[in-house]
């Protein structure tokens, strides 16, 4: 990395995570429907900060729902490489708010860690790219390779409109490598680059009993109970040790190549640090894998939320008349999301207890990816974190999902290089989210010399 470059970098560090901070603050929400001009906004703040920072060609782009944000800077000529850059401006709700230290929309920096929703997942990452790419046009005037950002506003609700827009723009998207950071890195001062993603499978489903709520007294014990119902029902889809009951939902799931699970497994079970992480004293899951294992490689059926009948303070002695239940699956290789719907509400039909009915609404959904790690992109990578962080990379997967990448994968059959610098513990989707400031300034230099390494590569 140029000396400039690092001077530029250190000199306007405050001044970009003053608008880093800025960027955190719009409430980009993309679940809730109030949030949209939230999302709008935040889209326009995007635009104008790629023009900042000296990418004029960009293009708020509507889809069917939440716009994507496209930029572009071609100024090394069609003989050299193109980075394609992918992140996401959307983030998940903030619930339960009372969880949070701080105001989630309101950065605040202790322990030279920055609080704030979207500090990790995805703002702060993204945010990275366009300040490396500022930082050599403004002191070197020009890139020694083409760029193409691609921000989307709907990862937090599975992409819905992306795999279109992937589809339909693949001429425009034409690059050599993608390059994405909304990864974590194995563990502090321990880069990875990551080489799969789980996919996702959601599913909401409703119970209805009586045709209204009844007195507990008056009628309990002659009709059926809808939270009971659910809670029944729920269940029957995982046995006590986690493994799960649905009918052929565990078919077709591709074997990890021995060279993988090698490689995993020389990185350690990890059970004893989750447990430390976590404040558990035990561990829960399938049997037969370690923790690592389960969370990157065997998929998953989880209760997200569980509600009806009275929440407010003390009793009210009722019988519900409804009840909810929200399930998320993560889903690996072999694999399909509808498939699973599909396998999940066949077995809510065969298992409906008595006394109600139900129904079901689909929600997000997203393939897993796995791919090699042949091209010389991941060589780059690699080198790129070794000179930063002075320590040898580590090849993993990740547990949580990012929904258009298969798509990336299928349409523009181009490397994909998963290389983030978040940390597993800065709380993602959760109260109080973070990122470590020590990774913004790292990171920074990492984005720069993966460029100056890939520039150098033979693809």
């Amino acid at each position: 990395m140029g000396t400039s470059v690092t001077t530029y970098l250190q000199e306007n560090r405050e001044a970009h995570l003053q608008e880093l901070n800025d960027f955190l603050r719009l409430q980009s929400i993309s679940s809730i429907s109030e949030h949209k001009q939230d999302i709008r906004e935040t889209a326009d703040w995007l635009e104008k900060a790629f023009i900042r920072a000296g990418i004029k060609n960009v293009e708020v782009i509507e889809t069917a729902k939440h716009p994507v944000v496209y930029a572009e800077w071609l100024g090394a000529g069609k003989d050299a490489k193109t980075i394609l850059v992918y992140g996401h401006y959307d983030v998940q709700p903030v619930d339960p708010l009372y969880l949070w230290e701080t105001e989630p929309f309101e950065p605040t920096v202790r322990d030279n860690k920055l609080y704030a929703r979207g500090a990790t997942d995805d703002k702060g990452q993204t945010f990275m790219h366009l300040k490396a790419v500022e930082a050599l046009l403004k002191t070197e005037g020009t890139l020694p390779f083409n760029v193409k950002f691609l921000i989307e506003g709907e990862e937090e609700i599975g992409s819905p409109n992306l795999d279109a827009f992937v589809e339909n723009e693949k001429e425009r998207l034409a690059a050599d490598v993608l390059l994405i950071s909304d990864t974590p890195m194995l563990e502090a001062g321990k880069p990875a680059i990551c080489t799969g993603l789980r996919g996702l499978a959601a599913i909401e489903v409703r119970v209805k009993g009586t045709k209204g709520d009844l007195h507990s007294g008056l009628y309990g014990g002659a009709v059926q109970n809808s939270l009971h119902a659910l809670v029944q029902l729920i269940a029957t889809m995982r046995d006590d040790q986690g493994t799960i009951t649905v009918d052929g939902f565990y078919d077709g799931i591709e074997e990890v190549p021995a060279e993988e699970m090698e490689s995993i497994s020389a990185l350690g079970d990890g059970d004893k640090a989750m447990k430390e992480e976590l404040g558990v004293n035990e561990l829960f899951g399938e049997p037969g894998y370690t923790s690592r294992e389960r969370t990157w490689i065997r998929p998953t059926l989880e209760l997200n939320g569980l509600f009806g009948g009275f929440q407010g303070e003390g009793v009210k002695t009722i019988i519900p008349a409804e009840a909810t239940a929200k399930i998320t699956c993560r889903l690996v290789p072999g694999q399909d999301p509808i498939d699973i719907l599909e396998k999940i509400e066949a077995h809510i039909r065969e298992n409906t207890p008595a006394g109600v009915t139900i129904t079901t609404e689909r929600h997000d959904t997203g393939k897993p990816f796995a791919a090699p790690v042949t091209d010389a992109a991941f060589a780059a990578a690699a080198r790129a974190y070794e000179r930063v962080y002075k320590t040898e990379v580590a090849y993993t997967r990740m547990g949580g999902s990012i929904p258009v990448v298969e798509t990336f994968d299928s349409q523009l059959k181009i490397p994909i290089v998963l290389m983030g610098f978040g940390l597993p513990s800065e709380n993602f989707h959760a109260p109080n989210e973070h990122f470590h400031l020590e990774n913004f300034d790292k990171g920074l230099e990492t984005i720069i010399a993966f460029w100056d390494e890939y520039g150098k590569s033979e693809s």
